[in-house]
């Protein structure tokens, strides 16, 4: 089984440790430490969830790795855009 790293992959890894520091940190009032409460981890959880099975997706339907980091670059880039404009809407 060949490792293959994709965007997906990177993004997900980054938000689990993300999560496992805030689970794992001692909890002080520094002025720049991210501190996400209960809901915004379980969200984080289910977001790291999500990124797995999209990645589990493109990896079956498309077999070659260029192919896969294009798609998977591009469908960042989609969710970061609606993400920017349903913050601007609210």
């Amino acid at each position: 089984m060949k490792l293959r790293i994709t965007p997906l992959n990177i993004i997900g890894a980054a938000g689990l440790g993300l999560a496992v520091l805030n689970i794992i940190a001692p909890k002080n009032n520094a002025p720049r430490q991210i501190d996400l409460s209960g809901f915004y981890l379980v969200i984080l959880g289910c977001l790291i969830l999500v990124t797995f099975i999209t990645d589990l997706i493109f990896r079956s339907t498309l077999k070659d790795l260029k192919r896969i980091w294009i798609v998977e670059s591009v469908f960042i880039l989609i969710t970061l855009i609606l993400m920017v404009i349903l913050q601007k809407m609210t």
